[in-house]
């Protein structure tokens, strides 16, 4: 096969992994496109109670580790190699996550440290303080036949995150049980973000009121009383214009994750045992 027709299958078989949601397999799609699968390789891997830790060395045998939680999928910590006293940095979160409209890829810069301690054939592995986000350094974007990198995808996704990140602060804010997968969390979360575009058995009640002034974007009318009700200012326009919809649509792994970021945080501050497994 030559190296054109293999490209042109593996972007094809990508599209269709996007549209049914495998993570795993759509990453490893994207990384045969571009060549990033060749660069380094998995050395081991340990695992427990949710969490694996890979042992990664590059083609110049450079070090580092990656830490996976079972629970958010599209997204990866990627952490220094260990000091004399078990001491490493972490580096970046890498995320990637599909719809049916296409994925966003980025890489966000962070600042933390955490220990990791090997005892024949276990890792015990715990972060030592919080973990600092910082801005994203790397993006990449697919929107139907649109494709943005560099500069542009950078500063789209940039905006995103801050826009995604006031909508998690303002959903952690509110009286809801947070120990959710991300099935359920979508399943609460659209008739109180969009109850517009919902069935009306699905509704909150008192949801729309006489005197509601309405807008028309992205071909729905948004109810701007409802808006005023239950949102702070800061997301009363984004609603209102549909741009949180489409951040919804296009981004909800995403949501889910930055929503979930304190238990994250909370599972990653524990000391768990890992035990080494088959690669």
């Amino acid at each position: 096969m030559s190296e054109y027709n293999f490209k042109l299958t593996v972007i094809l078989t990508l599209g269709g992994l996007l549209f049914s949601g495998c993570v795993s397999l759509v990453e490893k799609a994207g990384q045969a496109i571009d060549g990033s699968a060749f660069a380094e390789k998995k050395t081991a891997v340990y695992g427990a109670s949710g969490i694996e830790l890979w042992d990664m060395k590059s083609k110049a045998g450079e070090r580092s580790y990656i830490i996976r939680i079972v629970k958010y999928p599209t997204m990866r910590f990627r952490c220094s190699a260990e000091n004399e006293q078990g001491e490493f940095n972490f580096l970046s979160l890498d995320y990637l996550g599909g719809s049916a409209q296409g994925w966003n890829e980025f890489r966000l810069d962070l600042s933390g440290e955490g220990k990791l301690v090997f005892d024949g054939g276990t890792a015990a592995i715990s972060v030592q303080n919080e973990i600092e986000p910082i801005q994203i350094s790397f993006a990449r974007i697919k929107r139907y036949d649109t494709r943005l990198s560099g500069n542009e995808a950078i500063t789209g996704l940039r905006n995103r995150h801050e826009r995604i990140k006031a909508i998690a602060e303002w959903m952690n804010k509110q009286d809801v049980s947070n120990d959710m997968y991300v099935k359920f969390f979508e399943k609460y979360w659209k008739p109180v973000l969009f109850p517009e575009i919902v069935s009306k058995k699905k509704r909150p009640s008192g949801w729309q009121q006489a005197n509601d002034q309405w807008n028309r974007a992205e071909s729905i009318r948004w109810n701007k009383g409802y808006s005023e009700r239950v949102f702070p200012e800061e997301l009363r326009e984004i609603r209102n214009s549909g741009t949180m919809l489409r951040d919804w649509e296009e981004a909800l792994d995403w949501i889910y994750n930055e929503y979930e970021w304190s238990r994250i945080q909370e599972t990653l501050s524990q000391e768990t045992v890992l035990t080494k497994r088959k690669k």
